[in-house]
């Protein structure tokens, strides 16, 4: 791996170190214990869904409700799946392979041009998130003791940005672009009054304006093949522009907040 590549996995990485510390100061300021953010963030390793579910519990709702409502957030994960089958690897390799897929896995891991170089990425960059993630909620917890307006620290405008450099490549292919921008505008005009993670489902609606989606049959097994793995690159990087869209929209309809929100971190 190149010194680029290396750097990027190491912003993206302190990125989502930094995130872990306001998910932990987020969740002991709701009155959770300072273990509870650090189990979650290596069991669990889904911030949107983590998030969500402190911010439920801590409104006084049911554990199951705010189970269900981190699996309807992490569906998007299904996209995610289809778009990196090979990246993960077959055997004994798939059950960690499957635990670290996130968002910034998958956007860095589709961002590079070959397989060798995709492997790499996701794995050396899921490797250090399940590091830095239950380690700086740890240490948000202890930091959530003594700051209880975390929304104060600002942490939550790393992820967006990060992400946003990351697609921004993919977005140079016209088929990719137009299938992002409708995605984003159905995300963006439906994320006000819908539950969070249907707007991030919604958006999927955008991948058929990538146009020819469903053309390549009958071009042989080879060219079948390669058309399958650009359709889930399209529908992947449709799903992260439209989480990137949502989330950075909410961030601003919400303004500063004491309560837990589930607009911090992309984590999947």
């Amino acid at each position: 791996m190149d010194r680029d590549l290396l750097r990027g996995i190491g912003v993206m990485c302190a990125s989502v170190g930094l995130i872990g510390v306001s998910y932990g100061a987020t969740a002991v300021a709701a009155g959770f214990p300072i273990w509870l953010p650090a189990l979650t963030g290596f069991l669990v390793l889904a911030a949107s869904s983590e998030f969500l579910f402190v911010g439920v519990i801590a409104a006084g709702g049911d554990p199951f409700a705010g189970a269900l409502a981190g699996l309807l957030v992490n569906a998007r994960h299904i996209p995610y799946g289809l778009a990196v089958p090979d990246v993960i690897e077959s055997g004994w390799r798939r059950v960690p392979g499957t635990h670290l897929l996130n968002d910034e896995t998958v956007v860095l891991a589709l961002s590079q041009d070959t397989l060798a170089r995709k492997r790499a990425a996701y794995w050396l960059c899921g490797l250090g998130i399940v590091a830095v993630w239950p380690l700086g909620a740890l240490a948000g917890g202890v930091l959530g003791a003594l700051v209880h307006n975390t929304d104060a620290l600002g942490l939550d405008a790393m992820f967006p940005a990060v992400i946003l450099a990351l697609i921004l490549p993919a977005l140079r292919d016209r088929a990719t672009l137009r299938a992002a921008l409708v995605g984003g505008a159905v995300a963006m005009a439906t994320f006000a009054f819908l539950p969070v993670g249907l707007p991030e489902l919604l958006a999927l609606v955008g991948v058929p304006f990538a146009g020819g989606l469903w053309l390549k049959k009958g071009a042989g097994a080879a060219a079948g093949d390669a058309g399958d793995a650009e359709d889930a690159d399209v529908v992947s990087d449709a799903a992260e522009a439209s989480e990137f869209a949502t989330r950075g929209a909410a961030d601003a309809a919400a303004g500063p907040t004491t309560a837990p929100t589930t607009t911090s971190g992309g984590l999947a």
